[in-house]
């Protein structure tokens, strides 16, 4: 599969030519277990943070991957499926509502992202994960601002992690009805608020979050 072709004058045009432009430096190294990990949920007001770990196959491109936030949700299912049925490696890991209320969203999110790294079959011979770096990661990593649009296989990992967020937030929503969860997926919306004001707070809720932005002793 190709990269799309590029104008001499778009923003890093060069290096997007070849969406495996950094994986490659390793593979030529014989370090072939490259893992890209990105989490899917640090902002929300309710549910966990979700994390995933891809490993892929030496020269494998998911076309059309990038930042699962640039894509809409049927592409999202679509490139998901394609991942899963061709990466070497796809793994996720998770923190749950209680975990971020009791460290921080930064810790839990390390938490989901060793979890994700260590359900591996495979000891990564490196891994590389979105944005800055984790103290609290238990693997030596690169980081990489903006990684899940740079980073083919972080991009993987962010279309993994935002499926698998989406469909158990859709699945929270009918147990816990009004909030819009199907569709905000427990983002701090208007529809969101308004139903916290009318209906109260769920047990999936971050309490932390809630008392921060809101002011809401619970």
């Amino acid at each position: 599969m190709s990269a799309p072709a590029q104008s001499p004058d778009d923003a890093g045009s060069e290096r997007l030519q070849d969406p495996l432009e950094y994986e490659r430096r390793f593979w030529s190294r014989g370090l072939l277990g490259v893992a890209g990990v990105d989490e899917v949920g640090r902002g929300p007001l309710a549910g966990p943070v979700v994390a995933a770990a891809v490993v892929l196959p030496e020269g494998v491109e998911i076309e059309g991957a990038t930042d699962s936030k640039a894509l809409g949700p049927g592409e999202r299912e679509r490139l998901s499926a394609l991942i899963l049925a061709h990466a070497q490696a796809v793994t996720l890991g998770a923190a749950s509502v209680r975990e971020i209320d009791r460290a921080n969203i930064l810790v839990a999110t390390g938490w989901a992202m060793n979890r994700a790294l260590a359900r591996l079959p495979l000891e990564p011979d490196h891994v590389v994960v979105d944005g800055l770096p984790m103290k609290v990661l238990r693997w030596k990593h690169n980081a990489v601002v903006g990684g899940d649009a740079l980073v083919h296989s972080v991009a993987c990992a962010s279309i993994v992690a935002k499926v698998c967020r989406d469909r158990l937030m859709a699945r929270l929503a009918v147990r816990y009805p009004g909030y819009g969860w199907d569709h905000n997926m427990g983002y701090g919306t208007e529809e969101h608020r308004h139903a916290l004001e009318r209906l109260g707070a769920t047990p999936h809720h971050r309490r932390t979050f809630l008392g921060l932005q809101y002011g809401m002793e619970l």
